[in-house]
């Protein structure tokens, strides 16, 4: 039986240092029918000719296109859905590596969950290894790899107000850089928001979770990620990017009546991750007045584990 063909697709930008690798890595895939749809969002380093070589090296399988502007992640991520011919897409981030078993793992996860429950409104999340400059590696766990999986509105309440049902897996998230799925299925979803440079994989999540998507993972780490900066990545961009998420879905949140909510706690994030900590903790104090349970859950839940990630990541 013929598999279907499976779009890899890679977002480049300024990569001239990892994009080879990064292409490598979904060349060397075990899964016998695919493609690799590269699109520059404009690099000024030499990204574009390094992807040229890759094409003319493997033309039958990598086809290279290049914005005529700078979209950013999202726009650029829409770019290769309109260019992509697969069945499915998987998306790989331009300065990570894959297991050569990725595509296999995910399309093996996501047909038996289909014939499982008779949905194809399924998102896949590869686990893996996140790698900082100094050594440190964190191991992360996929969204939905264990038993009981986010569905629907699970992961809206989670992306917008952290709420987590009892026994509900939702691991490191909704990264692009380890999702699947079918093509239809995003292309029902609506393209992702240009108007994001951050996050937007959390808004398609959201939007997912509004038309019933399951949200499933591979136990298998299948992902390589190499932890970089760049100049969407600052606390100001952050901050802007998540103040466009809550006053995007404004309404479902004041129909929880978590709105006001929202809002504050995302000034808790900005004030810390831009090292404003005397802020943040008034911050975390004036919610605790206003929200008790809730705040106190969330802090108590993310706070220990966030300080102890931040230290790890320092040493050297």
């Amino acid at each position: 039986m013929t598999r279907p063909l499976i779009t890899v697709g890679i977002t480049c930008y300024n990569a001239q240092d990892t994009i080879a690798r990064a292409i490598e890595g979904a060349l060397r895939q075990d899964y016998p029918h695919f493609e690799i749809v590269v699109v520059d969002d404009c690099s000024t380093d030499g990204s574009f000719e390094i992807l040229k070589e890759c094409a003319l090296c493997s033309p039958e399988k990598v086809r290279v296109f290049k914005n005529e502007k700078n979209l950013g992640v999202a726009g650029t991520r829409n770019r290769v859905m309109s260019e992509a011919r697969g069945e499915f897409l998987a998306f790989f981030d331009d300065d990570d590596d894959n297991e050569p078993e990725r595509l296999s793992v995910q399309y093996e996860r996501i047909k038996a969950y289909e014939e499982k429950t008779g949905t194809q409104s399924i998102v896949c999340f590869a686990s893996g290894k996140k790698i900082y400059p100094n050594g440190y590696e964190v191991h992360f766990r996929a969204v939905g790899s264990q038993p009981i999986v986010p569905v629907g509105e699970d992961m809206v309440r989670y992306h917008l107000f952290m709420d987590r049902p009892e026994g509900v897996f939702y691991g490191n998230g909704t990264p692009s850089c380890s999702m699947m799925l079918r093509l239809s299925v995003l292309q029902s979803a609506g393209r992702f928001d240009a108007q994001l440079r951050r996050i937007e994989d959390s808004d398609l999540s959201i939007r997912l979770g509004l038309s019933n998507a399951h949200f499933i993972g591979c136990p298998e780490e299948l992902v390589l990620q190499y932890a970089s900066e760049g100049g969407d990545k600052n606390p100001r961009a952050g901050y802007e990017a998540e103040a466009y998420l809550v006053n995007k879905y404004d309404d479902f949140l004041r129909a929880h009546g978590l709105d006001r909510y929202a809002k504050d706690w995302i000034l808790v994030r900005y004030y810390h991750f831009s090292g404003q900590g005397g802020r943040a903790v008034l911050q975390v104090l004036r919610m605790i007045l206003k929200y008790p349970v809730l705040t106190l859950k969330r802090f108590l839940r993310a706070a220990p584990k966030r300080l102890l990630h931040e230290w790890r990541m320092r040493r050297t």
